[in-house]
């Protein structure tokens, strides 16, 4: 299935078919949804145990309280920029950087290990021949 975006909405190609859809009827896979969810319901236990009302987290992070509660619930329609403004409000923000570090990525850096040279040889000066 690929997407293409328009101005307005998404068309996708479904097995041949068009089919229209708006932004907000996206489906995600369901590991993508689970992990938004997730992600949510650890933005809401992180601000329950500040003890920070919803309110006041909302004016921190400068969102309105509709938008929060659509975070804490792991809403996929929401900006990834305002999840983030969340966790700075909740002083979480520095985890968000090493999301996708090399350090993380067990997949990338195995292929990169099996594409490492078997031997390397060292320069020869220029001239020589051996």
């Amino acid at each position: 299935m690929t997407i293409i975006m328009g101005n307005e909405q998404f068309i996708a190609y479904n097995y041949g078919h068009k089919m229209r859809t708006s932004r907000s009827s996206i489906v995600l896979p369901l590991p993508v949804r689970r992990a938004l969810r997730k992600l949510g319901h650890d933005l809401k236990d992180a601000r329950r145990r500040r003890r920070i009302a919803t309110a006041v987290l909302a004016e921190r992070a400068s969102v309105s309280r509709a938008t929060l509660v659509k975070i804490e619930k792991g809403d996929p329609s929401v900006a990834l920029g305002l999840y983030a403004t969340v966790l700075f409000a909740l002083n979480m923000a520095e985890r968000l950087a090493d999301l996708a570090d090399v350090k993380n990525d067990a997949v990338g850096l195995q292929l990169e290990e099996e594409h490492l040279p078997q031997r390397i040889r060292t320069a020869r000066p220029k001239g020589t021949r051996a």
